[in-house]
């Protein structure tokens, strides 16, 4: 079954066909029809009580906690207007909680220094230096879990900043591509704000919320962020068609963005049945689905449907997701929780890796003391795969960095983090292959770690942990 788009019966299009209009709209051309369609939204659209972005936030006070809907549905018209307030009005100590984002982030400069404090749930690339220079801050976090900081109240939530398309005829409208830990904001925030953006595709599942669930509406219409593909080299290539042997027929998968997810995916055009679970997908999915290979008929939850957390990708994967009833935009504490992935038979979850060392701890938030990226939902996928029938954990990487330095090492930097632990690893791949570290000794993990490293960095690492476990090492098969 090709996951195609299907009318959505709260549409403005559907709520045309089904009234007397129809018998003039269907009479006309497709210009004049374009037309009906644009001034009919518009008329929904009127209903609401539209402000300015500076008006919107002029309810923002001093020690705020404000959520940002993240990654390509930033409400930057609401940021810029945020950080024009705070600073004219003297404010303070104004804590910004999100995922992470696309576009950037002024909040987080040394000038807001006093007046915000950004406080992430993940460290992207558009705060790296700041957090790295000490004047933003990062929250360790599961992925799965930053939607239970604000339904617990363990993270206050005073204002709640997202993008949502406009409404249908039913007074309802769509998160789109952030779903997140949004949801959960906009529950439990006192105050939320939205932008109505027509360029925010209508997306199905938890996405859909109440105009009743918002206080304060601004209106602009702007084209979300997008992440252009990135084409793989040959060295991640190798690593796709490692990563591909390993994934079964009638798999349910998990894989970010990138040129190793690409290169996964590009490798499995003769499979059958797959299906999809994660926390995000892009581009590379898209194919699969018109080729039928991803049409999850064999999964055990949300049968017939790709369900996500979040996107990141081209306008292609936006417009994918407009009114598609076979993909389901969910919230990140059903995507991500282990016991909801394990569900699904031969579960099969792709993740990546800054360092692994020779026991399998797998450092993927930072190098050394400095912090990268974050935990992710890492840790969520991979504990969920390897509670699945059949499922598959993969931590899959490069050997080698563009420098020549192993990614494979005896001991990780000094003050690196471990994101997975050597408990939790089952499959490490690089482009030399692919080794099952499930069950096996901490020497035998050493042997088969190796004999997937750079061949530059083998005799190194062979002398490191013949030093670590004695001569009986060379004895392990």
């Amino acid at each position: 079954m090709v996951l195609a788009p299907a009318p959505d019966p709260h549409s403005p299009l559907s709520f045309l066909l089904s009234s007397p209009l129809y018998c003039i709209f269907a009479g006309r051309n497709a210009k004049t029809q374009g037309n009906i369609l644009s001034n009919l939204l518009n008329s929904m659209s009127s209903k609401i009580n539209f402000m300015s972005p500076l008006e919107a936030v002029s309810i923002l006070k001093s020690g705020d906690h404000v959520h940002l809907s993240s990654v390509a549905s930033t409400p930057t018209i609401l940021v810029n207007a945020m950080c024009e307030y705070a600073k004219a009005n003297g404010l303070q100590d104004i804590h910004v909680h999100h995922l992470h984002t696309e576009p950037p982030a002024p909040y987080a400069n040394p000038e807001y220094e006093g007046i915000f404090q950004h406080d992430a749930f993940f460290v992207g690339k558009n705060v790296r230096k700041q957090v790295q220079a000490g004047y933003a801050d990062y929250i360790p976090i599961f992925l799965s879990e930053t939607q239970n900081l604000y339904r617990s109240g363990v993270l206050p939530i005073n204002v709640a900043m997202v993008q949502v398309s406009p409404p249908d005829n039913s007074g309802y409208v769509s998160l789109g591509t952030s779903v997140d830990a949004t949801l959960a904001a906009i529950e439990r925030a006192d105050t939320v704000i939205a932008v109505v953006n027509k360029d925010v595709p209508w997306a199905l599942g938890d996405a859909l919320i109440p105009l009743s669930a918002i206080d304060r509406f601004v209106e602009h219409d702007e084209p979300l962020e997008e992440a252009i593909p990135a084409q793989p080299n040959e060295q991640e290539l190798a690593i796709g068609r490692h990563c591909a042997e390993l994934i079964e027929d009638g798999a349910c998968l998990q894989m970010g963005i990138g040129a190793i997810p690409n290169a996964v995916l590009s490798q499995l055009g003769n499979h059958k049945n797959l299906g999809i679970h994660t926390e995000m997908f892009a581009d590379g999915v898209l194919p699969l689905v018109e080729k039928g290979v991803i049409n999850g008929s064999m999964k055990a939850t949300d049968r017939g449907k790709i369900v996500s957390t979040f996107l990141m990708g081209s306008q292609k994967v936006y417009s994918f997701i407009d009114h598609n009833p076979n993909v389901l935009m969910m919230d990140v504490g059903y995507t991500n929780d282990p016991f909801v992935i394990a569900r699904n038979p031969r579960m099969t979850a792709i993740n990546s890796a800054i360092e692994v060392d020779i026991t399998g701890q797998v450092c993927a938030d930072s190098i050394g003391t400095t912090f990268f990226s974050g935990v992710g939902g890492q840790v969520d996928f991979i504990y969920g795969a390897s509670r699945s029938e059949g499922g598959k954990p993969i931590i899959a990487m490069p050997a080698i960095t563009s420098k020549g330095v192993s990614k494979l090492v005896n001991t990780l930097k000094v003050g690196a983090g471990v994101v997975t632990t050597r408990s939790h690893i089952h499959w490490l791949v690089t482009e030399f292959g692919a080794v099952n570290l499930y069950g096996k000794t901490l020497q035998e993990r050493a042997r088969l770690i190796i004999s997937i490293a750079h061949p530059s960095a083998q005799e190194e690492l062979d002398k490191a942990a013949f030093a670590r476990y004695g001569s009986h090492y060379h004895f392990v098969k």
